[in-house]
């Protein structure tokens, strides 16, 4: 039985570094931006269309500006939900694989998952390319088994955003929506069941899996 994992606003909460190089890429190009405290909304989807929301004339000259500050620093403006170690350990005590499936391009997912000591409970790391190859998270999930080999039957998808949930079910794999990331009531409804603290997120997938 295989999980596979979200990382922000799932296993951590990245909003400060996210949001806050979101204002610096725009404010760079002089571009108007909302306030920090309003972009939470772009934790989740894949940075190159929410500059578009934004009105980037050129998002990917956005996109640019912002892993410039990002990368310096930005991803590690973050921290480790409450909880999410001892999740992690009961889920690998129960004998489940467990795969990071994050939207955030897997050269910065795992300096994160190294910088808060979450990669020693991971097999797999799988994430975007930096050119945006697999930003599409049923791309990703879709790779993600061609290279494990998984049956999606016995796999779970645990995140927080709708991204999350539409994907799993693309490729034949249930869900579980957290509710301490950032995703709306209307989005964990599309998920197979919902999760409300991470301590019972192990009795959640030996529930939904057997």
């Amino acid at each position: 039985m295989t999980v596979f994992l979200d990382l922000d606003g799932t296993l951590t909460d990245p909003a400060p570094g996210i949001t806050g190089s979101i204002v610096h890429a725009m404010t760079s190009l002089g571009l108007d931006c909302p306030p920090a405290d309003d972009l939470t909304w772009a934790i989740g989807p894949a940075l190159i269309d929410t500059f578009a929301k934004l009105g980037a004339p050129d998002p990917k000259a956005a996109l640019d500006a912002y892993r410039a500050v990002y990368s310096t620093g930005g991803l590690f403006d973050n921290r480790v939900y409450d909880g999410i170690p001892e999740a992690l350990t009961g889920l690998r005590d129960a004998g489940h694989a467990l795969h990071l499936a994050t939207a955030k391009p897997h050269v910065y997912a795992r300096r994160i998952t190294r910088h808060f000591n979450l990669a020693c409970f991971l097999t797999h790391e799988f994430g975007p390319e930096m050119d945006g190859t697999r930003n599409d998270k049923g791309d990703l999930l879709a790779f993600a088994l061609e290279q494990t080999g998984d049956d999606p039957a016995a796999c779970v998808m645990v995140g927080d955003r709708h991204h999350d949930f539409t994907a799993a079910a693309r490729v034949g794999m249930r869900s579980i929506a957290v509710t301490w990331g950032y995703g709306t009531p209307g989005e964990h409804a599309r998920a197979t069941v919902t999760c409300e603290t991470p301590g019972e997120l192990p009795g959640v997938v030996r529930d939904l899996l057997g």
